[in-house]
């Protein structure tokens, strides 16, 4: 286990906690760990979310998406929440992986989310990827959080 900081270690164990709780169907779990994913920064979770998200879809498909990868991607995700996470937003889903590939016309302003949205999607979607690795969600969002520590501490040329 990665020594982190205390902020990071309060995203890392509620983000794990909630993509546990999602990859179990347990509502419960889920509710408790999303909330307490939404009261911590928004931007921070949203930073490590996403880049848990973009490594996860780089690791499935090496050779790159296509546009019948992400739709299949993101209905056998909402097939699978939707039982017990009834109110999920396919929107949302697709807004923050819109988000984590960067991908929006240039022009175009990112649609900002807000903590609860991120909170009650992001794991959704990560436990989704994570299925059939034999990595652990906490695994990822342990190398999310290095890598936005080593890229912060670059020196910018």
């Amino acid at each position: 286990m990665l020594k982190l900081p205390a902020t990071a270690r309060a995203i890392a164990d509620a983000a794990t906690e909630a993509i546990t709780a999602a990859q179990a169907a347990d509502a419960d779990a889920f509710d408790t760990a999303a909330t307490q994913l939404a009261g911590l920064d928004r931007e921070k979770v949203g930073i490590v979310l996403g880049h848990v998200i973009r490594t996860l879809l780089e690791r499935r498909h090496p050779d790159g998406l296509d546009g019948d990868d992400i739709r299949a991607m993101l209905a056998d995700c909402v097939r699978g929440a939707l039982p017990w996470r009834p109110e999920l937003d396919p929107h949302v889903l697709i807004v923050l992986l819109a988000n984590a590939l960067d991908i929006h016309e240039p022009d175009e302003e990112r649609t900002v989310l807000s903590a609860a949205q991120v909170a009650a999607h992001a794991p959704l979607l990560v436990a989704h990827l994570v299925t059939g690795s034999r990595l652990g969600a906490r695994h990822y969002v342990e190398a999310g959080l290095a890598e936005i520590a080593r890229a912060e501490t670059m020196e910018m040329p």
